[in-house]
């Protein structure tokens, strides 16, 4: 049997927050820049994509040309699609916004996840040992749950 032998193992750990007035500032700072910058890239594309446009255009000796057109058109699709996806981006921001002014102080949310590596032995719960979470109050570590002292 195996039994004194370990093998180190990644497990992804959910980081969990508590909400505080700081914490709330700084989520709803983080979405208001994102928005910004999904509406730079909207204007960026609306100008764009009339240049290229206006470019083909100017390059062709008869702007009437079905080839002409069809080429304006395929453009005319692709920044339509590309204006559809940062509009669908900046409705999910718009909804996170939302959601966040609405939290409570004290809730938990959960943040996001990260990584670490443990050592696994015969013996052990894999269950319990991937089960594992940090709780966080404004940057600094308050809870690791469900490691126990021989992890």
């Amino acid at each position: 049997m195996s039994e004194g032998k370990t093998i180190s193992i990644k497990r992804s750990i959910t980081v969990r927050a508590v909400v505080t007035p700081s914490w709330k500032e700084e989520a709803e700072k983080e979405i208001s820049s994102a928005i910004s910058s999904t509406d730079e890239q909207l204007a960026q594309l609306e100008k764009e994509g009339q240049q290229v446009i206006s470019d083909v255009r100017n390059q062709s000796a008869n702007p009437l040309d079905p080839r002409v057109q069809e080429q304006v058109s395929q453009i005319q699709q692709q920044v339509a699609a590309k204006r559809a996806e940062l509009e669908e981006q900046k409705r999910n921001l718009l909804q996170q916004q939302s959601q966040v002014r609405e939290l409570e102080m004290e809730q938990i949310v959960e943040q996001g996840q990260m990584e670490s590596f443990f050592d696994l032995k015969v013996g052990d719960n894999l269950v319990e040992k991937m089960g594992v979470s940090i709780l966080v109050r404004d940057g600094v570590v308050e809870a690791i749950d469900g490691v126990n002292d021989h992890s």
